[in-house]
């Protein structure tokens, strides 16, 4: 397991317009997250979780900090080099994973390496065996021919997880993954990051409000009113 701090968010400081003032998202936070654990965020809607997800993927760019990733200082690239450091070093799994329905399991992973724009210097064929490694590890081998609206969402979910990892990201973030699953089906899929976490050596930052979850995260922290404890 790296021990690499892969990510690293160093007193950030995020606010938005709000009337004649401004209104403070995230308030100093500070967080480092070694490659191969996972750091989950908790607190109550309106805390700044969505927020700080945002500063770590480059989306936002803080009014004051700094926010590392993978040993790039992201305050010193222009917009378009974010968008290569995202495709390159970061994945990012959403609360719905907005699969493309015309495309079956195994071509959602492939289509990765399309917007990743390196797939000229690969095969085509060591594209496909990446994307079969990564549904198998998400154990969905059987289903890689099937249809988002052929998998349940569990199933759909694991795919947006595979999807998230077929770059090989440094970073890995991810926002309420169970959400929209029972209590059998989050737990399986908390079970498959923590692991995928460990065994591909990602630093990993769990958004989440189902705390029954976070026995498998190697540390919890809670955000309130901007700021994290």
């Amino acid at each position: 397991m790296s021990q690499t701090k892969q990510l690293v968010l160093n007193d950030v400081l995020l606010t938005y317009p709000d009337g004649a003032g401004r209104l403070t998202a995230l308030d100093g936070v500070g967080l480092e997250v070694p490659g191969g654990t996972m750091t989950a965020v908790v607190g109550p809607s309106g805390s700044g979780k969505s927020s700080l997800l945002a500063v770590a993927a480059t989306l936002v760019t803080p009014d004051r900090g700094r926010v590392v990733v993978d040993g790039v200082d992201t305050g010193e690239l222009s917009r378009a080099e974010k968008a290569e450091l995202r495709r390159r070093s970061l994945g990012i799994v959403f609360q719905q994973p907005n699969l493309l329905p015309s495309l079956t399991a195994l071509e959602q992973l492939e289509l990765m390496a399309h917007v990743d724009g390196r797939l000229r210097r690969r095969a085509v064929r060591g594209v496909r065996e990446r994307a079969r490694e990564l549904l198998a590890a998400v154990g969905l081998s059987a289903e890689a021919g099937r249809r988002p609206h052929q998998l349940s969402g569990g199933q759909r979910q694991r795919v947006g997880i595979a999807r998230a990892l077929m770059n090989g990201p440094a970073v890995l973030l991810v926002d309420e993954p169970t959400s929209a699953l029972d209590h059998e089906r989050g737990a399986v899929v908390m079970d498959l990051l923590a692991g995928l976490t460990r065994e591909r050596g990602t630093a990993t930052v769990l958004v989440t409000h189902d705390r029954a979850s976070l026995a498998v995260a190697n540390r919890v922290v809670e955000m309130v009113d901007g700021r994290l404890s």
